[in-house]
């Protein structure tokens, strides 16, 4: 495959805004337009940019957006769309309408597209979303597991003389200048304290049977780092030690990834909640594999893992802002599953980011909302954030065009999915992959705003 496709127009700009964007058309366009909101940055970086290659290669036009520089402090999805719009104008303006437009896009670009699908799907006919994210259900799934794990291994870490509890916070984060402008990664004594925290759990049986019952009721996925061998789901210790690896890469966002940008939006006002949460309730809808694993490290503990759960019922609750619940109940800010378009959405079943529950808790509320016409899933087998293969990438762009042309979902099992990606000649691998035995019964943390 060629690095780059000869091209009529690679035009690029600012908006009035400031955000940046690019518009890239063909010499051989097949007349669809593939817009996405990280095309500007992602097009350019090693581990992404072979997506795009590949689409400009078979004729397709990229446009799209650069994330504004200030979106840590401003974060609103709503403005992100419209912004994608009057790059859509751009694009109309030099190469005339399209034949089919297709909104792409990764976490934070993934839930722009399914919110352009529910609310603001005039302008495009199908949808492909990535690793999506949506504020509120997100930081509510992290929360879960923070919150768990500050009742349960913060006195240990206090008792160890590391410093206090209240070391260890997860809401109503400073923004004090230790935290990458991109929202991702904190410096400083917060993530510092965390790993004493995690470290000072991991050296007792408690401490790692009390990780096990985090991840367990945040619905978190117990494996997410690629140096670390994707357990056994059979294999209780095998999946503690990589659940220990995961919270530490988790702490250098402790209370969960990006929750200061989000907050921020809300002018620093609190968008996640558990006051009237049953966390007892909550284990019930935990992976069964999970849950075997939390009761099977409490018992060679020698603890009764229901001990712990009414010490949770017992903790002091942490409580909403009205006005951030309100920020984030604007159509473009959050989702209800009720897509208009066909939408293809694709998961890591190994995101650290963005735990894979928040896809299964989308999917079944299209299904509840009566729109699983309109909408597929699928699963990939890695790790990390966004770490979609070029082949998985240009498969799920695919099925959503052949939804649109023949009006017909095609056969999306792993089996169909990676031999369609196989044939697309990327020179990637797909790794879709069966989901089944990561399911949860049900997740938890489903949010429909009033």
């Amino acid at each position: 495959m060629s690095n780059a496709a000869p091209c009529a127009t690679d035009e690029r700009g600012e908006l009035p805004d400031g955000t940046h964007y690019r518009v890239t058309l063909p010499n051989d366009w097949n007349g669809v337009v593939v817009r996405d909101l990280d095309y500007v940055n992602r097009s350019e970086s090693p581990p992404t940019a072979g997506r795009y290659e590949d689409l400009r290669r078979r004729g397709f036009a990229v446009i799209g957006t650069m994330r504004h520089r200030l979106r840590m402090y401003q974060y609103d999805p709503l403005r992100e769309i419209a912004n994608l719009d009057r790059v859509l104008d751009r694009f109309v303006e030099i190469a005339g309408q399209p034949r089919r437009t297709i909104q792409y896009g990764c976490s934070g670009g993934g839930h722009v597209t399914l919110a352009i699908a529910e609310d603001f799907p005039d302008r495009v006919d199908g949808c492909v979303a990535l690793a999506a994210h949506t504020p509120v259900p997100l930081m509510n799934t992290f929360l879960d597991g923070w919150f768990a794990l500050r009742v349960l291994i913060g006195p240990a870490y206090a008792a160890a003389g590391h410093g206090s509890i209240e070391d260890l916070e997860i809401t109503a984060l400073e923004n004090d200048g230790t935290v990458d402008l991109t929202a991702h990664g904190r410096t400083g004594a917060l993530p510092v304290a965390w790993r004493k925290a995690i470290e000072t759990a991991q050296v007792t049986p408690l401490g790692r049977a009390r990780i096990a019952l985090t991840f367990a009721l945040g619905q978190w996925p117990a494996w997410v780092t690629e140096d670390t061998p994707q357990p056994d789901l059979g294999d209780a210790a095998a999946l503690q030690v990589s659940m220990c690896r995961a919270l530490m890469l988790n702490a250098a966002n402790p209370g969960g990834e990006a929750r200061i940008m989000f907050e921020n939006a809300a002018q620093g006002q609190q968008l996640s909640w558990n006051t009237g949460v049953d966390y007892a309730a909550f284990l019930e809808n935990a992976n069964p594999a999970l849950r075997s694993a939390m009761r099977a490290l409490y018992a060679v503990a020698g603890v009764d893992p229901t001990d712990d759960l009414k010490r949770l019922a017992d903790a002091p609750r942490i409580a909403a802002a009205p006005h951030a619940l309100a920020f984030w109940s604007v159509p473009g800010r959050t989702t209800l599953g009720k897509p208009r378009i066909p939408v293809m959405r694709l998961h890591m079943v190994g995101d650290y980011q963005i735990p894979p529950s928040l896809a299964e808790g989308y999917e079944a509320e299209v299904q509840a909302n009566g729109h699983a016409h309109l909408f597929r899933a699928a699963y990939v087998q890695a790790t990390g954030h966004i770490n979609f293969s070029a082949a998985e990438s240009a498969a799920a762009i695919e099925v959503v065009l052949r939804r649109l042309d023949s009006g017909d979902w095609m056969d999306t099992s792993p089996a169909s999915l990676n031999a369609l990606g196989e044939s697309i000649g990327t020179g990637t691998a797909p790794r879709f992959m069966d989901y089944g035995p990561y399911r949860h019964p049900r997740y938890n943390r489903t949010w429909r705003p009033s």
